[in-house]
């Protein structure tokens, strides 16, 4: 038999990853996603200059200490960017680290990528059926459990137990992704149920500590090495964090760029479009049935921020920003946490532009904090305390 290659990922999407990796997983691919941290923002430096993207300096800084650990038959590896085909990310790093793996001594080591907008053909990860299918289970499993984690261990009794029950659905999810069980809709309709009904049962005290939202670039705000810990940050200070599900951003991409598509692909992204809606009512209905916060199904945010948002502005994570930080507020999460790399155009335009547009109409309180190479975590703490400590006397009223 053909010797699996390596298939290095590096951290972007932590409650999603642990499941989404058996997307890549054939016979052909063994996923590993990468959660190295030690000097991995000095090493992306040496190759990435520092008024890149930090976010791109964090992906290269891991992906070379991979390469470098000896974990690793450089003969049989190969390093993936995921993208989706637009700014940024979506297009320019791979390109950037190609460029490093080559001047870091790796040439034999290939630079794969995956998206929607058929660029990087030659270099293109190819999208099976199996694979679209067991990233849709991974999608909504990562969502739902991403929600619940944040919802139940600020007010867990014994401490450990919302991390020991995420870990064994993880487990059993896992397997089933792996071995392509399970993965039908029937299935991941009732699992929403069970799911959120084990967490819900989970002890926890009845007090209730202040909601803070987070929002802003996919990466910062779904990765803690890109976010510096900011939700434990937040749970060590007495609050409850909240950052909306993955799948808000997929339905927002699907809306926003894949209509735009030749008439063929647009059919197929509309079957998709509906297919995932549907899934997402499901799955708010779930949680809701058991008491827990969400944010309303994608089209409903969308409605609600008419006039308040530019809904043509879709570069990066474009009008979803400005979305959710009107769709916390009005749905009684008054504090809102915006987190983004410093100089990333797409956050300052879409996002930060906009906040006290979104606070003079809205209410509540946006506070913005950048994360950069050349930065320290504490510049976001003392930010995050700031929101934390501002009074309710003065979120009574417009800003």
């Amino acid at each position: 038999m053909r010797q699996k290659d390596n298939l290095l990922i590096p951290a972007m999407l932590d409650a999603h990853f642990p499941l989404m990796k058996y997307a890549f997983y054939s016979c052909q691919y063994q996923p590993v996603i990468l959660n190295n941290r030690r000097d991995v923002t000095k090493l992306g430096l040496r190759w990435v200059h520092n008024d890149m993207c930090y976010p791109c300096i964090l992906n290269t800084g891991q992906m070379l200490g991979a390469l470098r650990s000896g974990r690793f038959d450089l003969q049989h590896t190969k390093l993936l960017m995921p993208t989706v085909g637009d700014a940024c990310r979506g297009s320019n790093y791979a390109d950037l680290i190609r460029r490093a793996v080559r001047l870091a001594g790796y040439p034999q080591v290939r630079v794969l990528t995956m998206n929607l907008r058929h660029i990087d053909d030659g270099n293109q990860l190819p999208i099976t059926p199996k694979m679209v299918w067991r990233a849709l289970f991974s999608l909504y499993y990562g969502d739902l459990l991403m929600l619940l984690v944040q919802q139940v261990r600020p007010y867990e009794r014994r401490r450990g137990d919302t991390a020991r029950l995420r870990d064994y659905w993880y487990g059993v999810l896992g397997a089933e992704l792996r071995d392509f069980r399970n993965l039908r809709i029937s299935v991941l309709k009732q699992r929403f149920k069970e799911i959120t009904r084990a967490f819900a049962e989970i002890p926890r005290t009845a007090e209730k500590k202040q909601r803070i939202g987070i929002v802003g670039d996919l990466y910062t705000r779904y990765c803690s090495l890109g976010n510096w810990d900011i939700v434990d940050f937040l749970e060590q200070s007495g609050c409850e964090s909240f950052t909306d599900g993955l799948s808000w951003y997929v339905l927002y991409y699907i809306d926003s760029h894949l209509r735009k598509v030749n008439p063929a692909e647009a059919a197929v992204y509309r079957i998709a479009e509906k297919l995932l809606s549907h899934l997402q009512d499901e799955m708010i209905a779930a949680l809701e049935a058991e008491g827990f916060f969400t944010l309303p199904r994608l089209q409903t945010l969308k409605a609600e921020a008419k006039g308040i948002v530019s809904h043509e502005v879709a570069i990066g994570d474009g009008w979803l920003i400005g979305a959710e930080v009107a769709g916390y507020i009005r749905h009684g999460c008054r504090k809102v946490l915006a987190i983004q790399p410093f100089g990333c155009m797409a956050n300052h335009v879409a996002g930060r532009g906009i906040y006290a547009s979104i606070q003079r109409k809205c209410g509540g309180a946006v506070v913005s904090a950048d994360v950069d190479a050349s930065g320290t975590p504490v510049n976001v703490y003392n930010r995050a305390r700031m929101l934390i400590d501002l009074s309710e006397d003065l979120l009574s009223r417009s800003i």
